[in-house]
């Protein structure tokens, strides 16, 4: 999954919402239930997303939405094994990014 977020400190949970093309209680649940997301909050309590929770987002994201898991089965998944996990995620990462400038190289072709 590629998520398209531009590049700076935090990021609002609207802005984590829409680039995950989720709802933001989807965001808040997944806050809940993954202690691995540790947003800080501002005095208004407003959640702040680092680079580092949107990656454990892309983590989840994939683990649940695109390969199927249950959030329990996520969770053991990333408590197991974190680093497995990560270390397939970018992989998986890297070849949709080659895949995707091969198409676009057969496209200007």
């Amino acid at each position: 999954m590629h998520v398209d977020l531009p590049d700076k400190r935090y990021y609002k949970i609207g802005e984590v919402a829409e680039a995950f093309g989720v709802n933001t209680s989807l965001i808040r649940f997944w806050e809940k239930e993954f202690d691995v997301i540790k947003p800080k909050k501002n005095a208004k309590g407003n959640r702040l997303f680092t680079k580092d929770d949107i990656e454990n987002f892309k983590l989840i994201f994939n683990l649940v939405k695109e390969r199927g898991f249950t959030l329990d089965g996520a969770k053991q998944k990333l408590r197991k094994n974190p680093e497995k996990v990560v270390s397939n995620h970018e992989i998986i990462s890297r070849l949709e990014a080659v895949k995707a400038e091969l198409i676009k190289i057969k496209n200007q072709l």
